[in-house]
């Protein structure tokens, strides 16, 4: 029908309209040009100018809803383009894009702001707010208090709409983030970790640990020197019982596999008939380095105070210089002698004179901006030892637990600190060669009293990096490198040190090498102390 035969019933209409055009949406030929918009100028199929533009015709159903009438001013025209099929995207000579709502004999979609909003979002918000102003410049009376009024008004509509379509789309995304999201997984332990560590190193401890029954001692619970000599069952000693004990409290107090009252009872049996404990190559004699390490393991498992305070009495002969003096004379015997006082006898008047011996022991070194430091024998005036790396930081440690327990006067104080600067002006940073963190090794030699003309000898391995890496965790050591040679500098050479003592463990197990004696039970419990110790610093809760 043409459009000039109105009033016709509306469902007369709707039957004999004509075919929406496919470019422009609109009805067939014939149809009236909208406000504004000269005819004769558009769509040679429905006579749509299209001057428009695409916005003009993505905004008119718009304003077409909001005036409620048809651009040509027909209601008839507004019923038809609501029955009309879903609108098709591209081209003509395109495959039409499959519409995802109803088929188009389904019930009519209504031009709802439900149906808009989204159509809109996807054409992006520039294009729907231009379209909104298009719109209205095109719908608005002519007469509005000037051109300028029009812009005014279309440009003020367009923002907003465009606005509304932004915060729309961006809720819709929100909300589709917030329901793709999956909860994060836990994290799992990382390969290698310290608790992974500890376990490593108890399962080393139940492995290497021997129980044997020996006649006139009866049950031995213990290790030997290293943990790889329990294959066969071997004799424990004094030395690794006491360091496995202290490895035992720090690792596993509440685990009851291995009996830490098992072991400090091994600790009393192997006892010396005259009293105190000695490395099983040294014969039958008490000597000071082991029996303060034995004490101090027995104080700490918590030994029964009268029979430790006996035992310290009848070994106070030993922590006399006349008694055993090449021994004292020593910076090994003299540190491990009052470390392990500080334990079991706080209050013992012995310490302070080892560590006024220890205090008067150090010796400047030139190539170190003449800091004192100590060397593997203690100076005595006689001549000067060479400077070593872990001698200083064995007194080092010493010193600083000493001044925890009976404080320091400023003499002490600064010896100690001395000792710290040395150790800071020394080549363990990454980049210059790591020689104080290297492993070295030593012989302390004793005459035998019934037989001057045979020495007694006990080698001794250090644990450099374990040492240096203690010294530089000392309460004092940053406030001392702060104030000489920056905290950089003080934390590369720990980072340095705690890296070379975590480099030689495996599974839990410290290494000194591959043969029998190469997994010391003392080397475990250093090198774990100095990862524990290292991980509660840098912990930042």
């Amino acid at each position: 029908m043409a459009e000039g035969r109105g009033r016709e019933p509306a469902d007369a209409v709707a039957l004999a309209a004509p075919k929406t055009c496919e470019l422009t949406g609109f009805g067939g030929r014939g149809r009236q040009a909208g406000p504004g918009i000269p005819a004769g100028k558009g769509c040679d199929r429905c006579a749509t100018p299209l001057s428009v533009g695409i916005p003009t015709l993505i905004g008119m159903p718009f304003a077409q809803a909001v005036r409620g009438r048809a651009p040509g001013g027909r209601e008839q025209q507004m019923v038809l383009r609501q029955d009309l099929p879903p609108q098709r995207s591209g081209a003509a000579d395109r495959a039409p894009v499959t519409d995802p709502g109803p088929p188009p004999d389904a019930a009519p979609r209504a031009l709802a702001p439900a149906r808009l909003l989204p159509w809109l979002g996807r054409l992006g918000v520039p294009a729907a707010a231009f379209a909104v102003f298009q719109a209205l410049l095109g719908i608005l009376p002519q007469n509005l208090a000037g051109e300028a009024a029009r812009y005014c008004v279309a440009a003020t509509a367009g923002g907003g709409v465009g606005a509304v379509v932004w915060l729309a789309a961006a809720l819709l995304r929100a909300r589709a983030a917030t329901a793709s999201a999956v909860p994060p997984a836990p994290v799992p332990v990382p390969a290698g970790s310290l608790p992974e560590l500890v376990d490593g190193t108890y399962q080393a401890l139940r492995r290497g640990l021997t129980v044997i029954e020996v006649p006139g001692r009866g049950p031995l619970t213990g290790w030997p020197h290293s943990l790889a000599e329990s294959e066969p069952p071997v004799h424990p000693t004094a030395f690794g019982t006491a360091y496995g004990l202290h490895l035992l409290l720090d690792i596993a107090p509440c685990d009851g596999r291995i009996r830490a009252g098992e072991v400090a009872e091994t600790l009393w049996r192997l006892r010396l008939p005259g009293g105190g404990w000695a490395a099983r190559s040294q014969g039958s004699g008490a000597r000071p380095e082991v029996s303060a390490i034995v004490l101090g393991a027995l104080a700490r498992a918590g030994a029964d105070p009268r029979l430790l305070e006996a035992e310290i009495r009848s070994c106070e002969v030993l922590w006399d210089p006349d008694h055993d003096a090449s021994g004292l004379a020593n910076t090994y015997v003299v540190t491990n002698v009052l470390r392990g006082l500080l334990r079991a006898a706080p209050g013992a008047a012995a310490l302070g004179g080892l560590r006024e011996v220890l205090v008067n022991g150090a010796t400047a070194d030139p190539a170190r901006g003449h800091h004192r430091c100590w060397g593997a024998a203690l100076a005595t005036g006689h001549g000067n030892p060479a400077p070593s790396a872990v001698h200083t930081a064995r007194a080092v440690v010493a010193l600083d637990r000493a001044a925890r327990v009976l404080g320091e006067d400023e003499r002490q104080r600064a010896v100690r600190e001395e000792g710290l600067r040395w150790l800071l002006a020394g080549p363990a940073a990454p980049g210059g060669g790591a020689s104080d963190l290297l492993n070295c090794q030593e012989e302390v030699r004793r005459p035998v009293q019934e037989d001057p003309l045979h020495q007694e000898l006990l080698s001794v391995r250090h644990f450099a990096a374990a040492w240096v890496a203690r010294a530089l965790m000392t309460d004092g050591a940053r406030q001392v490198a702060a104030e000489e040679v920056g905290l950089p500098v003080w934390e590369a050479q720990l980072t340095a040190a705690v890296a070379r003592v975590h480099g030689m463990q495996q599974g839990g197990v410290w290494r000194w090498d591959d043969g029998p004696m190469g997994h010391p039970v003392w080397m475990a419990y250093q090198g774990l102390s100095v990862l524990r110790r290292y991980a509660l610093m840098v912990y930042r809760p």
